[in-house]
């Protein structure tokens, strides 16, 4: 499948956002307590080891262009990964899940207050909606660490993708992916050394496994997503990216038993039904 026509590109998205639950699931089966900083640095090496065959493609004199917002990038991706980690093994799955889809919402914040596009009144509509969605699903009353980290992981995503923007243009997508691993690698390596001293976790030869498995579920969701938006209009398909939130709660009802709830079902509506409908609308007025 190669998402020549609009049928194969939403049956690559839908498949892609199986993938990317499933690399949650990974990660939500190492349970509560995991090192998370040994995991981070693993995963971000197999990143790098995975990404690197790929360097003698690209052109080495621009690598150092853009480092301070690479660097930025670097720190808000690893913030991102932990807040995810600590989301994914505290909170079901497709609670987690359901607050990260508030990251579209604050791009759309971010990129009015960095850049001043233009907001209208559905997106506007759409930012409040998902906010007190968000609330609904968290229940402010029981807030905790995972609640807080799934919001710090939204924020972090939408940080970390509106400042792609701000990128050199004369490099290509794997390039900056492999200069973000690269930057993350000292990073991690730092805070993986600080976890070492302070908590003595030990090595964990499982955590391997788990960072593999997880790194190449993102690497498969990647390619999918790349292969459906190169030859049809994002605006096309872009709702079949929130079949993610279905998977979620399929997953999670029979792999741990989760179900979900009233306020879970309300403050979902809430988040994901204005995206769609931001994403019908350009469809609508944005021919291609």
């Amino acid at each position: 499948m190669t998402g020549h026509t609009l049928r194969s590109a939403i049956i690559l998205l839908i498949v892609g956002n199986a993938l990317a639950v499933l690399s949650d699931v990974v990660i939500k089966i190492m349970g509560a307590g995991v090192p998370v900083f040994q995991f981070m640095f693993l995963r971000t090496v197999l990143t790098v080891g995975v990404l690197l065959p790929f360097s003698r493609h690209f052109s080495w004199r621009s690598l150092p262009q853009g480092f301070g917002i690479h660097l930025i990038r670097a720190a808000l991706s690893l913030l991102g990964v932990f807040c995810m980690v600590i989301a994914l093994t505290t909170l079901p799955l497709a609670t987690a899940n359901a607050v990260f889809y508030l990251a579209p919402l604050l791009i759309m914040l971010f990129a009015w207050l960095g850049f001043k596009e233009r907001l209208t009144l559905l997106s506007i509509s759409a930012v409040a909606s998902g906010l007190i969605g968000t609330l609904v699903i968290l229940q402010p009353l029981n807030f905790g660490w995972g609640a807080l980290a799934a919001l710090g992981g939204a924020l972090s995503m939408a940080l970390n993708s509106v400042l792609v923007r701000l990128l050199p243009d004369n490099q290509t997508s794997v390039q900056q992916l492999l200069i973000n691993a690269l930057l993350m690698l000292p990073l991690s390596a730092i805070f993986f050394g600080i976890e070492w001293q302070l908590t003595a976790p030990g090595f964990r030869p499982d955590l391997a496994i788990f960072a593999l498995t997880s790194g190449v579920l993102i690497i498969c969701y990647n390619w999918t997503v790349l292969l459906a938006y190169r030859h049809v209009a994002a605006n096309a398909v872009t709702s079949a990216e929130y079949t993610g939130l279905i998977w979620a709660i399929l997953i999670g009802w029979l792999a741990f038993a989760e179900t979900p709830g009233l306020g879970f079902l309300l403050g979902s509506a809430m988040i994901v039904v204005p995206l769609v409908a931001l994403s019908f609308r350009q469809h609508k007025y944005q021919p291609y």
